[in-house]
């Protein structure tokens, strides 16, 4: 047994480096180079944290929500989407449809229905390591955050999406429409469609939604192996 407690026969056929800590800051807290203070005092890196940071909000509200007013000439039935563009819909005409399209594992649907962020998967006894192990990534959530406040009060109805309609839908498009896109987009388009069928709209309607991700980044997820039509 060595000093540091590790059998020597563990390393029979491997190489042991022994290195010192970091030469940048010393012990008693001085640096070793002054060429190394700029990396220890500068920033060299930003959070967005998009679900705080009110610039969030304002950039859609400021930006993408008068773009899309412009695009249909200010004509916009209904907007469906996992987070918000839709304040600005509702400051140019209080009857557009703002819907939210929530996964499964989010708290946001029972948070709009009935007023608690909660989803069944926390219920007491089914704690696990990783609460929410689901397809869908990049929406929903189980946490009131500030932009997600700013939202709440204005949508009107909220459909949830379970990871085999975000996987068929996925596929569904890739085939039928040659659009290569994620689960984001596809909960997005999944949402449309209940919505479409709840209200019963036939034609003249126009429902806007973000198809806001590709397929590059879900593809072992949602397009494993051949990409089978479901």
């Amino acid at each position: 047994m060595s000093r540091n407690g590790y059998s020597r026969g563990s390393f029979a056929n491997a190489s042991v480096v022994v290195t010192t800590t970091s030469s940048h800051v010393n012990a008693e807290g001085t640096i070793d180079d002054p060429m190394d203070e700029d990396l220890l005092s500068k920033p060299r890196g930003f959070f967005a944290d998009q679900f705080e940071n009110r610039s969030n909000f304002e950039a859609h509200y400021d930006g993408t929500g008068p773009e899309i007013w412009r695009q249909t000439n200010s004509h916009v039935d209904a907007f469906v989407s996992g987070a918000g563009i839709g304040q600005f819909f509702k400051s140019k005409n209080e009857e557009v449809q703002v819907v939210l399209a929530d996964p499964e594992g989010s708290g946001l649907y029972n948070k709009v229905k009935h007023g608690v962020m909660y989803d069944r998967r926390e219920a007491e006894g089914t704690k696990r390591r990783h609460q929410v192990d689901t397809l869908v990534e990049g929406i929903g959530i189980n946490r009131m955050t500030n932009n997600i406040d700013l939202g709440i009060p204005i949508i009107d109805d909220v459909f949830r999406m379970t990871d085999a309609e975000a996987v068929a839908m996925s596929r569904y498009l890739v085939h039928n429409d040659g659009l290569f896109l994620g689960s984001s987009s596809a909960c997005n388009l999944v949402a449309c469609i209940k919505f479409v069928k709840k209200r019963r709209w036939q034609e003249g309607q126009t429902l806007v939604t973000i198809l806001c991700d590709s397929g590059n980044r879900h593809y072992s997820k949602d397009h494993p192996g051949r990409l089978n039509a479901p």
